[in-house]
């Protein structure tokens, strides 16, 4: 199996790492400071993945303190360490990303898996250039967003949608979507109609799965959606959920289990994968 792939993942690897051979050494955070350049709050969020550690002596002095001296240990966390101070595709957005999109973006685009729950929109990395626009356009005038804005943000969500297809590890996606989120006009019927042709394009990818959840179906249904991102062994799952200031993102064990409970009630509660095409065609007709 590949290795984890983009800054933001290997961001998280290297702190993972890091985490783990303190543990193992015995040391407090303090301690394993002590006499250093950085601080404790610095080598927190390097071990969450927060951040990057700029210089490679800061990371060899951690190291030498935690006891790795072995040739092969020592050029693979380096290694690791190099690639995430790379700039991903989407550091030259960044004067109009929001904080904390950003890490959000770059922790999708290195997924090897995802898992998603979409009550009230199509599922971004499933949209069209035009109901992706349609959406930002009714949200300018009550969000005060620039026309520039606007463009940079349906680029970028274009830009997401290349992991669906890209050739290596095309990332795997399964996505329940609400029928509510596919009624729910976007633009006009010509929008709609459109939209959902492209999902159906979609599900022609090895990679890419839909089901759809009935309005009439009683099930459970979460009121915001979330993201349930695979990275591999070692690396933690991740998962991502809307709150009302903004994005959570936990690697929580107990948080990991609750949210792949919830998607596992909602995909035996949803229709079949193999009956979206034709719950598609028969929303377009009706739209």
């Amino acid at each position: 199996m590949a290795a984890p792939t983009g800054p933001t993942v290997r961001r998280m690897q290297l702190g993972w790492e890091l985490k783990r051979l303190r543990d193992e050494a015995g040391f407090t955070l303090a301690e394993a400071v002590d006499g250093l350049t950085f601080s404790t709050t610095k080598l927190f969020r390097v071990e969450n993945g927060l951040s990057a550690l700029p210089k490679s002596a800061d990371l060899k002095a951690l190291l030498d303190r935690y006891g790795v001296e072995d040739e092969n240990d020592l050029d693979f966390l380096m290694q690791i360490h190099r690639d995430s101070l790379n700039r991903g595709w989407w550091s030259v957005y960044r004067s109009v990303l929001p904080s904390g999109v950003g890490m959000h973006i770059g922790l999708e685009n290195g997924a090897r898996t995802s898992r998603t729950w979409q009550p009230n929109v199509v599922f971004g990395l499933l949209q069209t250039e035009r109901y992706a626009r349609e959406l930002f356009q009714a949200a300018k005038p009550v969000e005060e967003t620039t026309t520039e804005f606007v463009e940079r943000h349906i680029q970028i969500r274009m830009e997401r949608k290349k992991a669906l297809r890209r050739r290596d590890n095309p990332m795997e996606v399964w996505v329940i979507q609400d029928e509510a989120s596919l009624r729910r006009v976007v633009g006009s019927s010509e929008v709609m109609r459109e939209q959902y042709e492209e999902i159906e394009t979609l599900l022609g990818l090895d990679n890419v799965t839909v089901q759809i959840l009935p309005m009439a179906t009683p099930a459970y249904r979460p009121h915001t959606n979330f993201n349930l991102w695979e990275f591999g062994t070692p690396l933690p799952s991740v998962v991502q959920s809307d709150a009302v200031d903004g994005s959570d993102i936990s690697d929580k064990e107990t948080t990991i289990w609750s949210f792949s409970r919830r998607f596992e009630n909602l995909r035996a509660a949803a229709l079949a994968p193999g009956e979206t095409s034709a719950f598609l065609q028969r929303l377009a007709r009706e739209v």
